[in-house]
Formats: structure tokens, C-alpha cells, sequence
């Protein structure tokens, strides 16, 4: 190959490259009828900008799409959007003995892994349907400053894993459901007007909040509801000695056990542990029987308990406008 052949192969290549950086876009759609950009929602992730300098958004249509898609630290800023919450199904049925990855198998088993920072899902269920046969995780986010709006997360053990050790994640009207653990991890992560469903006599939580954080898991203005045959439900337990759990101005129902926390069989969690409560309503908001060792929080205590307080100092200043998080579609 003479010299003048390469030099024109090579100036055909950086062309063909420039050519497709420049085709980049920032707007996928992923349709299940042939008329979207991609028919999956893991080939539209793959596809989209790494570490983009704007937000990439990929518009989901309605449809269930049976596939488990994991979202790689490169593709942040990225927003997946569904058509509805309930007609945009993700769905998988992984489980900790279909894994056969040994003692962390529930680690692998999620649905809609999410390993990105500032990562926004809405209008879309997210859903593990193993069904009763140990953990099985829907939604496995460990990234940071990530948000999930209108979203429905089905599943029964282990449901939502909020992981992360440095991350931080909030829920906006969100639906979650599960039977035992089904809020589990060390993130700080906030939900909002949200409605927790528990399926069984269980657990709501399991957090593992790391020393020192000030913020665990905060259930604020949220429904906290049960199936029929449910009664005896605990708030949570401490998945590691130091976890954060805090319900505000929830309802409650019967179903939720008058002591309400659970030491996971540790007494010594008692002394690290901070379990805390204020301004809930129903039958299974009464503090008369809770556990001495869990906290009713004082009007001073609970003013701390703001987004402005639980992410800002953190260096995550929530946009209060409306759905600044993606751009509409025609």
C-alpha cells in the first residue's frame, strides 16, 4: 500500500468519526410497534452520548418490554421517560438461587440496574415478577443525584435497593411495594407523597446507613398501606448497626405492630440505630407502644428533615421547576 492509498484511508476514518460525533442525538425514542429509534430500552441506553455535555432523553412508549437493563456510570444525565406508568412495564424475574453467585446473588438480580449519576426515570413500573422465592430486586440504583417521578416498583423480597454509600436519590409519587426488606441499602434517599404496600407480615425496611451520615431513608407524606390478610408489619430493622430511618406525616394502618421497630435479633443496634417518627396519622401511627429505643422527634428536630437540608449541604440543590428533567416530544 503506498503512502498517498493510507493517508486517504486515514483521512476517510477521522471524516466517518467526525461524522458520527456529530450525529449524535439527544433525543431517542424506543417503540415495540418499528416506529421508535430502537425496540428495546437497553439498546436506546447503549446507543446514547457517554458522559454527555446536555441531557439525554429517551422516550419509552407504551409496552412491556421483558429485558433487564443496566444503566453504565458513562451514560449520565440521562432521563428514560415513559408514555404511563402503567401501560411502560420493564420486567424481569431474576432471583438470588436462579443467580448461583453464591452469598451476593440478590446483588445481580435487579431489573433496572442504575449505576449513573443524575439519572431521572418517570412514568414507568419497574417490576420483578419472581414472586416468593427470596430476593428478588426490581430497581437497584446506586448512583448519585438520581430521581424517579410517577414510578411504580413491584416486587416482593428486596424489592428497591437504594445503594450507594455517597449516593443520593429521591421519590416523588412514587409506588413500591414488597413483602420483606423491600426498601433496603445505605443511600440517603427521600420519598415523597409516595405509597408504600406491604404484602406481607414483614418488614418495610433495611437500611444499612453508613456512620455518620446524617440522613438514611425519609418517608415524608406518604401512604403506608397493606394487602388483605396483613397485620403485623414493622417499620423497618437495622440491616447494619448504624441505620437512619425516618416516617413523617405518613398514614398508617392497623396493620403496622405497635412496637414498630425491630432490632434484626442485635441488642446492640439499639445504641447506633435511629429509628424516628412524627406527625403520622392512623391506627398504626400510635407512639404509646413503640420500642423505647426509637425516637418521636420534637417541631425543632423535624425541621431538619427538608430537601433543602438533606441534599444541598450535600451539594444536590433540587430544580423546583416543573419537569426541568426532559423535554416534551410531539
Amino acid at each position: 500500500m503506498n503512502k498517498y492509498r493510507l493517508i486517504s484511508i486515514l483521512i476517510g476514518l477521522l471524516t466517518t468519526s467526525a461524522t458520527l460525533f456529530a450525529q449524535d442525538k439527544f433525543i431517542l425514542t424506543v417503540s415495540q410497534d418499528g416506529k421508535g429509534d430502537f425496540s428495546t430500552i437497553q439498546q436506546a441506553v447503549d446507543a446514547s452520548k457517554a458522559f454527555p455535555d446536555q441531557r439525554v432523553t429517551i422516550f419509552v412508549k407504551n409496552g412491556t418490554y421483558r429485558e433487564k437493563v443496566r444503566v453504565p456510570s458513562c451514560n449520565s444525565q440521562l432521563s428514560i421517560i415513559g408514555e404511563s406508568a402503567d401501560k411502560t412495564i420493564l420486567t424481569f424475574n431474576d432471583f438470588f438461587n436462579r443467580i448461583g453467585k453464591g452469598r451476593n446473588s440478590t446483588f445481580y438480580t435487579g431489573t433496572l440496574t442504575v449505576e449513573a449519576n443524575d439519572f431521572v426515570l418517570e412514568n414507568i413500573t419497574v417490576e420483578n415478577f419472581a414472586g416468593p422465592v427470596g430476593q428478588a430486586v426490581a430497581l437497584h440504583v446506586e448512583g448519585d443525584r438520581c430521581l424517579f417521578v410517577n414510578c411504580r416498583f413491584l416486587g416482593s423480597q428486596d424489592t428497591l435497593y437504594a445503594a450507594g454509600r455517597f449516593s443520593r436519590q429521591y421519590f416523588l409519587r412514587c409506588y413500591v411495594e414488597g413483602t420483606t426488606d423491600f426498601i433496603f441499602g445505605e443511600a440517603t434517599a427521600l420519598f415523597e407523597e409516595c405509597e408504600i404496600h406491604c404484602k406481607a407480615d414483614s418488614y418495610i425496611t433495611a437500611a444499612s446507613t453508613p456512620e455518620g451520615k446524617p440522613f438514611g431513608f425519609v418517608f415524608n407524606g406518604c401512604r403506608i398501606n397493606a394487602a388483605g390478610g396483613v397485620t403485623k408489619v414493622f417499620l423497618g430493622r437495622p440491616w447494619r448497626s448504624f441505620a437512619k430511618v425516618a416516617y413523617l406525616n405518613c398514614e398508617m394502618g392497623s396493620f403496622i405492630r405497635p412496637d414498630g421497630w425491630d432490632n434484626w435479633s442485635k441488642a446492640e443496634n439499639e445504641q447506633t440505630a435511629q429509628f424516628a417518627e412524627y406527625g403520622n396519622h392512623g391506627e398504626g401511627a400510635l407512639l404509646s407502644g413503640r420500642v423505647g429505643w426509637s425516637k418521636k422527634l420534637s417541631e425543632k428536630q423535624v425541621s431538619a428533615y427538608t430537601k433543602e437540608q438533606i441534599f444541598v449541604p450535600l451539594g444536590w440543590e433540587l430544580p423546583m421547576k416543573k419537569n426541568w428533567y426532559h423535554v416534551d416530544i410531539q
